[in-house]
């Protein structure tokens, strides 16, 4: 029995898919993976002074990769580091800017 090539007799298996393809779906946020690909873990400092953005616009986005799964925080005494959470964007993120731009 061949499967159809669109079904969508279950779309649940879409929801989180997708909700990861939209946090990932904005320039800064996209950014900040690559950035985390590149250097491992950071904190939101770091993060300011080199995207040369206010805290609470770095501390937003981050919020939202966080929700997504895509981003966890690591606390070190009274530091917070983010890290990527979510090991398929260590796949997705080459593929959109090439192997080399994602190297540390």
């Amino acid at each position: 029995m061949n499967t159809p090539a669109f079904d969508i007799s279950d779309l649940k298996q879409f929801d989180e898919p997708a909700n990861l393809l939209k946090a990932l779906s904005h320039p800064i946020r996209l950014c900040i993976v690559r950035g985390l690909m590149r250097k491992k873990k950071c904190n939101v400092s770091y993060m300011q002074e080199c995207l040369d953005l206010p805290q609470s616009t770095v501390s937003q986005h981050l919020q939202k990769l966080r929700s997504a799964g895509i981003v966890a925080t690591e606390r070190n005494g009274l530091e917070v580091n983010y890290v990527l959470a979510d090991q398929r964007i260590e796949q997705i993120i080459p593929i959109l800017f090439g192997e080399d731009d994602c190297e540390s």
